[in-house]
């Protein structure tokens, strides 16, 4: 390995020496705190790594990555919202487990996989990353041992992570087959000298979607995906909303683009159905829901759907409207989340729309947080998700996609009825006599994360040029 490769891969190399210490340090000495604090520095150092990488970019490692500003711009984001979660995280075990410890070097580790998503650009290393993350979220997600339905998330992920890594693997094989490559570059390579998709491949692709739609929990592949937020720790189930999801459609823009998968028109029109289906399925069942958890769930499902719509209008600006949404939807989902968890008590999480009645006069301030962020998600003007739906409207003009536009104007309608009913409850006066879901004490640090996250998501919906012009000028070098 040349210094370059060590310098650009400087934050992966990073992480996953962390994760190695941190695996140490819970061997030799249990203590909870001293494991969250370094869980800390190793984020923040492995986001320090990024600025030296800059310097080398862009950057192959022949033929397994590549590091380049699109790479780079989603490890950053990728580390911001772990860091996040981090910070939400300490209060929320440190009342729940006997050992917590491992948690970390779990996130950890999935962090590390997702990271290896991103900077993806073969077949072996798309693997390699996934069953990192995989593996690391089953733990993960079934970390509450006490909670009944906790085993049940962490055997529902597992088999649904199980039947992924399956059809992928023989999705890959059929398309090395035909192609003889496991490198993108490669494979679009030897589609364009074939001039047409082989029915090997063409079921090589369908079988690697069905991967990809596992892990994205897009229609219909998100069966599960509800109960799986569900039985999953409040803080995991942020992570799987955000980082989990993001870096494999970062992984899977990267793939698209390589084979220049909008010059095949079965495979538009197979995604803009999965879209559709995304958006109606996702929103529909919404708003028979009484568990914010399952709300938020769905919700993210009918989202997936949004951003489909930008990746299939084959335009730049549907690049830079993915980018713009994925970050005001970290910003909003991992807020969301981070209300529930500091709402949540030692013996129960705060998760049904009746914990919330009447919580506006009890906690002014989280409820306002809460109503923000249901908002975003909304897609309501002055907040991030307002500007991040406007771009992927702007990108769906710009390629023609109309009858897209407007299944999504009429979903994002129908989401607003389930965000306004939670919002609602919030600020409806308790009646004498009703019983309401009161936590104790609210944790220093979730305030103050939950203030920041607001702030970025209001600056973000009120003057967007900033992130916008960085975005651009990223998305120069990929496309």
């Amino acid at each position: 390995m040349s210094f370059a490769d060590f310098i650009s891969l400087g934050p992966l190399i990073t992480l996953a020496a962390a994760a190695v210490i941190a695996m140490l340090l819970v061997a030799a000495w249990r203590n909870h705190l001293m494991t969250y604090n370094f869980s800390i520095l190793a984020i923040l150092m492995a986001l320090a790594a990024i600025v030296p990488a800059v310097q080398y970019i862009p950057h192959a490692i022949p033929p397994l990555l590549v590091v380049d500003e699109f790479s780079l711009f989603n490890t950053g984001l990728i580390l911001v919202s772990v860091l996040i979660i981090l910070l939400l995280s300490f209060n929320y075990f440190e009342e729940r487990e006997e050992r917590k410890e491992e948690y970390y070097l779990l996130l950890l580790l999935a962090t590390t996989g997702a990271l290896v998503l991103v900077i993806s650009r073969h077949f072996m290393s798309l693997f390699l990353g996934l069953e990192i993350l995989s593996i690391s979220l089953y733990g993960l997600i079934a970390y509450l041992r006490g909670r009944e339905r906790s085993d049940e998330a962490g055997i529902k992920y597992l088999i649904l992570a199980a039947l992924s890594s399956a059809f992928l693997l023989f999705g890959m094989a059929l398309v090395y087959a035909f192609t003889g490559h496991m490198d993108f570059p490669g494979i679009g390579e030897a589609l364009r000298k074939a001039g047409y998709l082989p029915v090997s491949v063409m079921a090589g692709f369908a079988m690697m979607l069905i991967g990809v739609g596992f892990k994205l929990g897009i229609v219909p592949f998100h069966m599960w995906a509800p109960d799986i937020y569900e039985g999953a720790p409040l803080p995991v189930a942020a992570f799987i909303a955000t980082v989990s999801k993001g870096g494999m459609l970062v992984l899977l823009i990267r793939f698209y683009q390589d084979i220049h998968g909008n010059d095949y028109t079965m495979l538009w029109w197979v995604l803009a159905i999965i879209a559709v289906a995304s958006m109606f399925a996702g929103n529909l069942l919404a708003l028979v829901q009484q568990n914010v958890k399952r709300i938020l769930a769905y919700s993210s499902i009918a989202h997936m759907g949004y951003i489909l719509v930008a990746f299939l209008s084959g335009v730049q600006t549907g690049l830079e409207a993915i980018s713009f949404y994925l970050v005001a939807y970290f910003i909003t989902s991992i807020g969301a989340f981070g209300v529930l968890t500091v709402m949540s008590s030692s013996s129960q999480d705060a998760e049904t729309v009746a914990d919330y009645r009447g919580m506006f006069w009890r906690y002014p301030w989280v409820a306002t947080v809460f109503t923000a962020m249901l908002l975003s998600l909304a897609g309501i003007p002055l907040t991030a998700g307002f500007i991040g739906k406007f771009y992927v409207v702007m990108a769906g003009v710009n390629g023609h996609l109309w009858l897209l536009l407007f299944m999504l104007v009429i979903n994002s309608v129908i989401g607003l009825y389930y965000y306004i009913r939670i919002i609602a409850v919030m600020f409806k006066v308790p009646a004498e006599g009703d019983t309401v879901f009161i936590k104790p004490a609210l944790p220093a640090e979730g305030n103050v994360t939950l203030a920041l996250l607001t702030i970025t998501l209001i600056v973000l919906g009120v003057y967007p040029t900033g992130m916008m012009q960085l975005i651009q000028q990223m998305m120069k070098l990929l496309v």
